[in-house]
């Protein structure tokens, strides 16, 4: 955990108990304590908890990074109760608006210092317990979500067959280390609305932290992990578009292509087009497998993912499309049944298409219906496909959307480099395409050109030196994912956690043979 990180949770947690000195100054006076005390950081709050009668080891435990923030309020609390405030507005006002709280109760002739005696004698209502005992559970689990782990289900097919439609998971923040959140304020077990298809955000900016994450691991090949969507940071705020349909797509497809012209079609029609912007932590979950780490060279040929010029295996349970033809008509539901396949049916030259498991490929290979080979897909840059609105062709459609230099498919893309920490790059009219975003956005610099020179932050610039690790991230369901060949790198500022455990499944039922299975 790097120093500056230390320093900006303890600026934090000092700021919290010293605050609200002025008003603890005359409650200190009021309980017969000299007023200067109230201003010495955590000292104060040591002898809050002797007035109140508490446990003094409270005070260690707000040391402990972040947790420590919550420890502090039930400080106050205690404290509060010390001069007979016992009711639920007192409490709620003394946990979270201490430092306006304590100067107007200690501005009151009636508030009296009846310390652990008169505590003791209060009665608390039975409603009151069951409140207290609720907030407790809310705080100890916002913690475990923040530190340890969180839940997730898997909402559509991008991960099959190695994970489905409605597997429930838990992810393990351990296991890229614990990071801090960027918007602390927000209402808790809500992502990013409220529920019940609100558009209002469940949170709010104030009080934004810069990106912390605690003992960090980098993101290994191979992981199932779960992340922010890097281009879901601006939505059009409506059902049909969030990140289901991103911003970006939208001003392409509005500009013909051209992102900057569709993007004042989509500014300039705010009622059609609701624009929020979302903070890192706040942008919707994605699920996907990382295919390449910080410094891979990544290259797709014919759909085979290679790194570093290495063929890179694909996941067993991962599958792809495949087209044969056969001597016999073939029942759809048994060959999906008996092959573990989501999709199957005919293309327009008559031809069987399936979506077909790794694993499953070499038995297939072997049925006696086949009159030719399986043959797999493998879609080729074609100009002319470039603007034909074919859901089904993805020239000019994938990362990062520049013909003139990368005439790429999803199934035929790069070689492309992964960024990594601490290493440069030189700026050409290449490498501003694919790395514009990056030095723009994730590491939020000024970046322009003017012919063939580059400005960064106002300065003439020929090289850039990245600042974070990225990650190339792809569904097992290689024709079925929306994935880094469409939006391109995840920063590690916006890793979430790994995938670790499905801890219930359900499809029409539950799915008993899911159940506590470790992801792979």
């Amino acid at each position: 955990m790097p120093l500056q990180h230390f320093l900006i949770v303890y600026l934090v947690a000092t700021l919290l108990v010293l605050l609200p000195a002025p008003g603890l100054a005359k409650l200190f006076e009021k309980a017969g304590l000299p007023a200067w005390k109230a201003y010495v950081p955590f000292y104060n709050t040591w002898l809050m908890q002797s007035l109140a009668g508490r446990p003094r080891h409270w005070v260690f435990w707000q040391f402990i990074p972040v947790m420590g923030w919550f420890i502090t309020p039930g400080i106050y609390i205690e404290f509060a109760k010390a001069f007979n405030r016992f009711s639920l507005s007192d409490h709620t006002l003394a946990a979270l608006l201490a430092p306006v709280y304590f100067p107007l109760i200690a501005s009151k002739e009636e508030t009296k210092y009846i310390g652990k005696q008169g505590v003791d004698k209060h009665q608390k209502p039975a409603w009151r317990e069951w409140f207290d005992a609720a907030v407790f559970a809310i705080v100890a689990a916002t913690l475990i979500r923040i530190f340890v782990f969180e839940a997730y289900v898997i909402p559509s097919g991008s991960m099959e067959k190695s994970l489905l439609v409605n597997d429930y998971l838990f992810v393990s923040k351990l296991s890229y280390g614990p990071r801090i959140p960027n918007t602390p304020l927000s209402i808790p077990f809500m992502h990013n609305y409220f529920p019940f298809g609100s558009d209002k955000p469940s949170y709010t900016t104030a009080g934004s932290l810069p990106y912390i994450r605690w003992f960090a691991s980098p993101v290994q090949r191979g992981d199932a992990v779960v992340f922010n969507f890097p281009a879901g940071d601006t939505v059009i705020n409506l059902p049909d578009y969030q990140s289901k349909d991103p911003y970006y797509d939208v001003c392409r497809r509005l500009g013909n292509g051209n992102i900057d012209a569709g993007r004042k079609i989509v500014l300039s029609d705010p009622e059609r087009y609701p624009i929020i912007v979302h903070p890192v932590d706040k942008t919707d979950h994605y699920i996907k497998r990382c295919v390449a780490i910080a410094g891979d060279m990544l290259e797709i040929k014919k759909g085979q993912v290679f790194i570093d010029g290495s063929s890179s295996p694909a996941p067993p349970d991962a599958q792809y499309t495949y087209t044969f033809n056969s001597s016999i008509a073939l029942d759809p539901e048994i060959i999906k049944e008996e092959f573990n396949s989501t999709e199957f049916g005919m293309d327009m030259a008559g031809r069987y298409v399936i979506n077909l498991p790794y694993n499953k490929v070499a038995s297939f290979r072997e049925q006696p219906f086949l009159s030719g080979p399986l043959v797999p897909d493998d879609e080729r840059y074609e100009a002319i496909a470039v603007n034909d609105m074919d859901p089904r062709t993805t020239s000019g459609d994938v990362f990062p959307q520049d013909t003139a230099y990368f005439k790429w498919t999803k199934d035929n893309f790069g070689p492309l480099w992964i960024p990594a920490k601490g290493k440069t790059i030189t700026l050409t009219d290449s490498t501003y395409r694919l790395y514009e975003r990056v030095i723009r956005v994730y590491e939020k610099n000024e970046l322009s050109r003017s012919g063939q020179d580059f400005f960064i932050n106002g300065q003439p610039a020929r090289e850039y030196t990245f600042s974070m690790n990225y990650y190339w991230m792809m569904g097992d369901n290689r024709h079925g994912s929306q994935d880094s060949r469409f939006w391109g790198f995840v920063p590690e500022d916006r890793v979430v956690g790994k995938a670790w455990l499905i801890w219930f499944s359900w499809e029409n039922g539950p799915r008993w043979n899911r159940l506590f299975k470790l992801v792979k």
